[in-house]
């Protein structure tokens, strides 16, 4: 295998993502709170105490007062967490954003201690597919082709097999879907804009485009998608990714063919066999 075939291909650009970031406004962040809300409530419902939790984030200001003595990283290729240092590892809402996501995972999961919890908070696939249609839509009409506009995210049934790629066991996987309203296109776009969720593709339109592709695209969004009080839905989907360090003391499902009873017995109904 070649040293190119072992880096996974560069989607964004992470130079102008801490662009981005670095211009955030903290107002715009609720899908950052709406997370740390999650994943509080998340982990109140297990079972357990953790004591040595860490959080990788891009906005530390969001997690500060959250989990006690939490150790808040920041969001980079190579995170900075110690191995087999954590029970609990928070990946919070940055992992849309990563070149090598699995890579991204299988680091946290060296960060856990065994048995320890790992929680991914995310933005999914259906995440603005309104703005995503009429942007292309409106590029098509104009200049008869298209540029990468809206990064491309993973759709919940890929992104729960990313946990048993990064080694991760019990994995499970479940979306909460968001929709918030706006005045018009360029209302949508600012907040996009002060929540750092704008454009960072490595191969996107470097020239500024022009005026006439929002106009066009703010009335095919009023036109296709307005509701009946003449607001613009934008979807975001939060998908929650939970998986679980090895252990021996885990649960473990039963071979195939290790049962001890048949199903039909079970349901106290007869047993149907199979045409050949």
């Amino acid at each position: 295998m070649t040293k190119a075939s072992q880096t996974p291909p560069t989607l964004f650009d992470r130079q102008a993502l801490r662009f981005h970031r670095d211009r955030h406004k903290r107002a715009a962040l609720f899908l950052h709170d709406m997370a740390r809300d999650e994943v509080e409530d998340r982990l109140s419902m297990v079972n357990r105490t953790f004591t040595d939790p860490a959080v990788v984030t891009p906005f530390a200001e969001i997690w500060q007062n959250s989990l006690p003595n939490a150790k808040i990283v920041a969001d980079e290729d190579l995170i900075t967490l110690q191995p087999d240092a954590h029970d609990v590892v928070v990946h919070a809402m940055c992992l849309h954003w990563a070149n090598d996501p699995v890579g991204q995972l299988i680091q946290c999961r060296r960060a856990l201690k065994e048995d320890g919890l790992l929680l991914v908070l995310m933005l999914g696939g259906q995440t603005l597919h309104q703005l995503r249609s009429v942007l292309a839509e409106a590029e098509t009409r104009i200049t008869g082709g298209l540029s990468p506009r809206v990064a491309p995210m993973g759709e919940i049934r890929d992104l729960g097999a990313l946990l048993q790629r990064a080694g991760l066991n019990l994995p499970v996987a479940d979306l909460i879907p968001l929709t918030a309203e706006y005045r018009d296109l360029f209302h949508l776009m600012h907040d996009l804009r002060d929540m750092a969720e704008t454009n960072a593709l490595a191969h996107r339109q470097k020239q500024p485009s022009s005026r006439l592709l929002f106009d066009m695209a703010d009335h095919l969004y009023r036109q296709h998608f307005a509701n009946d009080q003449d607001r613009l839905p934008a979807t975001f989907e939060m998908v929650c990714l939970t998986g679980w360090s090895p252990s021996e003391t885990q649960q473990k499902p039963l071979r195939p063919g290790s049962a001890r009873s048949r199903l039909a017995d079970a349901l106290k109904v007869p047993e149907t066999k199979l045409p050949e």
